[in-house]
């Protein structure tokens, strides 16, 4: 008796993360279920029309929320599943406002579309907010450590790993035909240890397999002692030339992050008295979700903060925007001024407003502190391409870039090859690296196999791979 892995997304790509576990027997879990993000007429197509049968999966594990790991879940439910998604509280309250913030942005793009690009193809929502609605009632939540039973014989286990907040390592054990049991671990996406808010991620059980992201794989990030020293400089060279910040930004986790250093900065009188604008109803939304769950924190932002009773996520010149009006008032301000907003990889939602509006004058800062995938105006920008297509239009790049690396989520490649270092070696028998462009992915093969893996495989899509 065994298992076998299958990918339909984030297999030699960073978005749209799929992969289906298939147990002797029949039975078939599902982990993640990620939107993909890229061109527009490509993604669409991808994200419509799943390449299973959702009627006959029976379990979906959730590592967490964001939205290339959870956005296609309406979908799912949508074409008949008809099971659980088991993931963590917090999890589920992310994905939540994931999904509906992505329900309500599709439809909002549509709309401005069919009004202002009559001569274009619109593309119509993938989902709506019903449909997220509907999916919601599949969720069965976990602690971390608490063991729970799939379909199969599979006894699922979740672990922190670290990313943001609830986000979870998937181990996966059954019985095999020799009284022993095959382990399986699903990295989902890994974080770093020494972020401000979310703790380092945990070690483990050993496994037999490894399912194992590789978003930095060929990349090191600056300290993360770093992030508030270099974030304060760009602020202030920015305000002397009196241009404004703009930050795209991740709702969840990224945007937080920012706020806890801004809080810091702010109170330590080390950057100008800027006022700061987080303009994103979703990052408002998802704050809240940090503030109730609390036992997701490091120590960080416990001793800075919580032992005193302050919010580590409100100060004098912060304001949180979730009113249209006030959202377009922003881009008739002369003064500098810091704007967070999102979508992350600039796919979406607000952020395309205030590019558009910022990004052709010279005193302004856009300011990349996230992974860009491929073919998204984020990479584009991220890259510094002379001009760049916003919602159909080009615009001359002429804002300053500068790329933080220092506040990314992931673990980079030392950090990686630590994390599976960590594992027994003698008992892994095979690494399979996903979630990873292919420069990432070969980097992180070699980087492992010097340190001791046995075996490492690069995911390619739509091919079966044994977890024996």
């Amino acid at each position: 008796m065994g298992m076998v892995l299958r990918s339909f997304g984030g297999a030699g790509e960073v978005t749209g993360s799929k992969h289906l576990v298939t147990v002797d027997g029949g039975a078939r879990i599902l982990l993640d279920c990620g939107m993909f993000q890229g061109r527009r007429k490509e993604t669409d197509v991808k994200n419509r029309e799943l390449p299973f049968d959702p009627a006959k999966l029976d379990a979906v594990v959730l590592s967490h929320g964001h939205f290339d790991h959870s956005g296609n879940l309406p979908t799912l439910v949508k074409h008949g599943y008809e099971g659980n998604i088991h993931c963590t509280s917090a999890s589920r309250d992310i994905a939540n406002l994931v999904l509906m913030d992505s329900a309500h942005i599709m439809a909002k793009d549509y709309e401005w579309m069919l009004k202002k690009m009559p001569d274009k193809e619109a593309v119509p929502p993938v989902f709506d907010e019903r449909d997220v609605l509907k999916v919601m009632d599949h969720f069965v939540t976990l602690g971390w450590h608490r063991r729970f039973l799939l379909p199969g014989g599979v006894e699922g286990e979740l672990f922190n790993s670290g990313h943001i907040l609830g986000s979870s390592l998937v181990k996966l054990t059954r019985k095999n035909a020799g009284g022993g049991t095959t382990g399986v671990l699903f990295t989902g996406d890994v974080g770093r240890p020494g972020m401000p808010i979310i703790p380092p991620p945990e070690s483990f059980p050993d496994v037999d397999y490894l399912i194992c992201e590789s978003t930095y794989g060929n990349r090191k990030h600056d300290p993360i002692a770093d992030a508030r020293t270099q974030l304060a400089a760009v602020i202030r060279e920015t305000a002397a030339r009196g241009g404004k910040i703009i930050i795209p930004s991740f709702a969840i986790g990224r945007t937080q992050e920012l706020i806890f250093f801004l809080h810091l900065l702010s109170d330590a009188k080390e950057i100008p008295e800027l006022d700061i604008f987080v303009d994103s109803p979703m990052a408002v939304n998802a704050t809240g979700i940090f503030r109730i769950h609390p036992e997701c924190y490091g120590e960080s932002i416990r001793k800075a903060f919580l032992d005193h009773h302050d919010n580590p996520f409100g100060f004098e010149r912060l304001t949180y925007i979730t009113d249209v009006e006030k959202s377009k008032k922003l881009n008739d301000r002369k003064d500098p001024c810091i704007i967070i907003s999102g979508s992350g990889m600039c796919e979406g939602g607000r952020i395309l407003h205030h590019l558009k509006n910022n990004i052709a004058d010279p005193r302004n800062t856009v300011l990349v502190v996230g992974f860009m995938a491929q073919n998204t105006l984020g990479r584009a920008i991220a890259d510094r391409r002379p001009s760049v297509k916003i919602f159909g239009d080009s615009y001359p790049l002429r804002a300053k870039v500068k790329i933080l690396n220092t506040f990314s989520g992931h673990a980079d490649y030392e950090d990686l090859t630590r994390f599976v270092g960590a594992m027994d070696l003698q008992r892994l028998r095979r690494a399979y690296l996903v979630h990873g462009e292919s420069d990432a992915l070969e980097s992180m093969k070699t980087r492992l196999l010097e340190r001791g893996v046995r075996e490492v495989v690069v995911v390619a899509p739509g091919v079966d791979y044994p977890l024996e």
